[in-house]
């Protein structure tokens, strides 16, 4: 009988852990709010396109995740959108900035003990948990470094920058660092594309009236090197080598892939599936998981991903037909 008892108590014990343990699953079940630019050119759907793979991946593993996703197309709006999804009470916030403006209500959801991912453009100052993203000196490094070699060391090269911000400034900085190395190689311009073909198309008009020699255009971004390709196949001239972009357009990595584009023979890495390896490391940040083999306490605050250099031989490897 006093075993009997015994064995009683043990089972009530266990039942009270078990629905301790189920509740404190329930409770832990997270609220995540993802903020990001819209579409408004070819990159960012391809983002957003990962961003929404990220998530319904992880719904599929874990029903009891909640996902409240918004896009702006101005940083006012995404500002707002961030006092919204602060007041819906989610308990992660992800955030690609339209710029560096929306770091003070990003703050406030730091503050406010939000677990937080910032993206790519980044913030003013450094008021998240983590901080993930491609690796801007080494993307426009790589792509520099294949351009000076394609031109033999010698020859004119204009750039079409991105959207005044940090990560901008770090790219173009990257750039003129490394054609500083070739005495042989000079920068002729650099102007803002606002990473949008059609700006980036006026942009190179520009530079065609002004410059009577080119040898390469850089723009570091596969967008506005398509608007640039345009304004010069309109222009009727022979004279330019190549034009490099970036971040691994769809269309473009198949003429790579084909090698079926004369001016176009590369590409660097500046992946968009970034936005669905935020989800999991804002998944795991907020639940207070770590990296196997990470013998620290917190995952990394900063995760920099690595470029890499794409031509004919490995381009098939970066191609993802499914994305927009």
């Amino acid at each position: 009988m006093k075993k009997f008892g015994i064995l009683l108590l043990a089972v009530f014990i266990l039942g009270i852990f078990c629905m301790g343990w189920t509740s404190n699953a329930t409770a832990e079940s997270l609220k995540i709010g993802y903020s990001m630019p819209a579409a408004t050119h070819g990159y960012m759907a391809r983002a957003i396109y990962w961003a929404k793979k990220g998530m319904a991946d992880w719904k599929a593993k874990d029903p009891s995740l909640e996902f409240l996703f918004v896009t702006a197309d101005n940083v006012t709006k995404q500002a707002n959108d961030i006092e919204d999804l602060i007041q819906k009470g989610i308990n992660a916030l992800i955030v690609f900035p339209f710029d560096a403006s929306v770091t003070s209500v990003v703050e406030k959801a730091y503050k406010a003990g939000i677990y937080v991912l910032v993206m790519d453009r980044g913030t003013s100052k450094p008021v998240y948990d983590m901080y993930l993203s491609n690796d801007d000196e080494g993307y426009t490094r790589t792509g520099m470094e294949w351009l000076s070699k394609q031109l033999d060391y010698q020859g004119n090269v204009v750039i079409i920058e991105g959207i005044p911000t940090p990560i901008n400034t770090v790219r173009v900085d990257s750039i003129k660092k490394v054609a500083a190395q070739y005495p042989g190689v000079k920068i002729l311009d650099s102007q803002p594309g606002d990473w949008n073909k059609q700006k980036a198309l006026a942009v190179m008009e520009n530079y065609l009236q002004k410059y009577k020699k080119i040898d390469a255009v850089y723009t570091a971004d596969d967008d506005m090197m398509l608007g640039a390709l345009q304004a010069y196949r309109e222009s009727g001239r022979k004279d330019i080598k190549h034009f490099l972009g970036g971040g691994c357009d769809k269309n473009v990595i198949k003429w790579i892939m084909d090698d079926s584009h004369p001016l176009v023979k590369a590409n660097v890495t500046y992946p968009p599936d970034q936005c669905a390896t935020a989800v999991s490391l804002a998944v795991m940040g907020a639940q207070g998981k770590n990296f196997e083999g990470l013998y620290q306490k917190k995952l990394p605050i900063r995760i920099i991903l690595s470029a890499e250099l794409v031509t004919k031989a490995n381009a098939e490897a970066y191609y993802f037909p499914e994305e927009p």
